[in-house]
């Protein structure tokens, strides 16, 4: 489907590529936005990628309008090409169950599979995050295993704690900071998934490939101290998106 170039106010521009959710329009999405981010144009400000679309925020004093909608209609209709997938995962450690995974049980008993099966699963799952939302730096990731499918809570919980890996109908998430949330938790992670004092301030990005792995609880403890005095690194690895 051809990309439709539309305006948000007078310093946003909307490029909109239909309404298919698939990792095939999302690559279109990403796209564009590496394209900008690798040749910034004057006046641009920011760049929020969702499943399907890119906003693009600009300052109209500096920007020439006419001309950024023509750029932008040359990046969406690019092909996406093997260097434009090229993309990084995050390997991501997580404890799972007990106090930091209080659905786990139920998800478990859900899906009809043991505590150990959901675990293995979830990890074992081809993960990718499509977008960044509802809080800052919360990932919604999309390629969870389907037989964990698992309905979100009837009552949603006042507060979520931050890190907690989740999981809410088909798809799999993370709380990156304390909040509201009606998703299942089934672990956590040992580190601030969102951090604005770290550069860049989310660990999970939109065009991320992800990959949890369980922990000890030793090691969860270990990473703890280690990222609380920012001896922690973060576990990136480049390589090719996964179609």
């Amino acid at each position: 489907m051809k990309a439709e170039i539309l305006p948000a106010g007078e310093s946003c521009l909307f490029v909109d590529f239909g309404e298919e959710i698939s990792r095939e329009t999302n690559a279109r999405v990403q796209a564009v936005r590496r394209a900008l981010e690798k040749e910034p144009f004057e006046g641009m400000r920011e760049l929020v990628p969702t499943y399907r679309s890119l906003s693009v925020y600009f300052d109209p004093l500096k920007a020439d309008l006419a001309a950024l909608k023509e750029r932008l209609r040359r990046e969406a209709d690019a092909p996406v090409g093997a260097d434009q997938t090229a993309e990084v995962t995050v390997r991501v450690p997580a404890f799972f169950g007990g106090e930091m995974g209080p659905d786990l049980p139920d998800v478990a008993a859900h899906t009809g599979l043991s505590e150990e099966e959901v675990v293995r699963r979830y990890c074992a799952s081809p993960l990718y995050c499509y977008m960044n939302g509802f809080t800052p730096g919360y990932p919604y990731l999309g390629g969870m295993d389907p037989s964990l499918a698992t309905p979100r809570l009837k009552t949603p919980r006042q507060l979520v704690p931050a890190n907690s890996v989740a999981i809410g109908g088909a798809q799999a998430g993370a709380y990156s900071i304390a909040s509201p949330g009606g998703w299942r938790i089934i672990g956590r992670v040992p580190y601030n998934l969102y951090d604005p004092a770290r550069e860049p301030a989310a660990a999970i990005r939109s065009g991320m490939n992800v990959k949890f792995y369980p922990v000890s609880m030793s090691r969860f403890t270990e990473i703890q101290v280690l990222a609380a005095d920012g001896r922690y690194r973060i576990e990136y690895e480049e390589g090719e998106n996964r179609q």
